[in-house]
């Protein structure tokens, strides 16, 4: 599709992310955007190993949009090597969760820097210079929220041991995302939130349940999203019923959930104001229709860089669309 890129930089547009399927759709964003996009990642996986804070969603968006991931595996850097993980090891360390060599400069900066009373937002921002990010990357908080995964015993596991540790293996029952009351959404989110610029607000094809959900928990972050006038679009993770990445189909099967692009747009529904599908799902366009959202139909499976800017330019597109009908 040809897009004219400097139809949309009057303004400013924010991206709800999380990891590796969200960050997909940021880097096509970017592309058209660059320094009028800003992206707000979940921080609900972020924990301590080590001793150092790591933050997977807020790196996997640096690292794409710095051009530095590791494309087959979708997380971590290229080029990676494993040298301090295999010490650790040999020194009786569990070796779970992988920190590669390179990867580990991020973590002791980032840990440094917040020792030192900088806030998380302070350091992202410090990392996204270093690496030459033009998009601007916030986290959804500078507070600690901690994601909790219930299983179905009953117990309550820290996500990342669900999610690396146990590779997804345990049936989840539930998710809770402990300090989530006493937590502020950040400084730059609420800033979006507020600003009259803001002309549309997309939320990634990322888990509905453990990447999107803990960013909209934040006290009064729904609400903003509901006043503000820029439309609200979604574009579905599930595709054909399956999750194009990662456990969200798993996860919906174990809460009751029926796994269908058309239960992504039902759980997002009173925010939305339009919900994107894949062409394998244009059979329930009708059906989200009548929660009261626009549709929009397109290829939304990104394996291509281009497929990346052409879901990108979708979805500018269509909330241009939605913005003249207002008018």
């Amino acid at each position: 599709m040809n897009l004219d890129r400097n139809s949309f930089l009057e303004g400013s547009y924010l991206a709800l992310s999380g990891g590796v399927g969200g960050a997909k759709l940021v880097l096509g964003l970017s592309h058209l955007l660059e320094e009028s996009l800003s992206v707000v990642c979940n921080t609900g996986d972020d924990f301590t190993h080590f001793g150092l804070k790591i933050c997977p969603d807020l790196d996997t968006v640096m690292y794409t949009l710095a051009d530095l991931n590791d494309k087959d595996r979708g997380w971590g850097l290229a080029n990676e090597s494993w040298n301090f993980l295999d010490a650790m090891k040999s020194l009786g360390h569990d070796n779970w969760f992988q920190l590669g060599d390179r990867d580990l400069a991020t973590h002791v900066t980032r840990t440094q820097l917040l020792d030192k009373g900088k806030s998380l937002s302070e350091v992202t921002q410090h990392l996204c210079t270093q690496l030459g990010i033009k998009s601007l990357i916030f986290p959804m908080s500078d507070q600690n929220v901690a994601t909790k995964v219930g299983l179905k015993d009953g117990s309550w596991m820290p996500f990342q041991h669900y999610f690396v540790k146990e590779q997804c293996v345990p049936e989840v029952r539930a998710f809770k995302f402990d300090g989530i009351n006493d937590a502020l959404p950040g400084p730059a989110l609420e800033a979006c939130l507020k600003n009259s610029d803001l002309k549309a607000v997309f939320i990634c094809p990322s888990n509905p349940f453990v990447s999107i959900d803990p960013i909209l928990s934040l006290p009064g972050v729904s609400t903003l999203l509901k006043e503000h006038p820029a439309p609200i679009i979604a574009v579905s993770p599930i595709v054909g019923g399956q999750a194009i990445k990662g456990p969200t189909a798993k996860i919906m099967r174990e809460l009751d959930i029926t796994q269908s692009a058309f239960s992504v747009a039902e759980h997002y529904a009173s925010l939305l104001d339009c919900y994107v599908l894949d062409e394998e799902d244009h059979h329930l366009e009708e059906k989200c229709q009548t929660l009261g959202i626009d549709t929009h139909i397109t290829q939304t499976v990104m394996n291509s860089l281009d497929d990346k800017i052409n879901l990108a330019s979708e979805c500018l597109k269509f909330s241009k669309l939605i913005i003249e009908s207002r008018i």
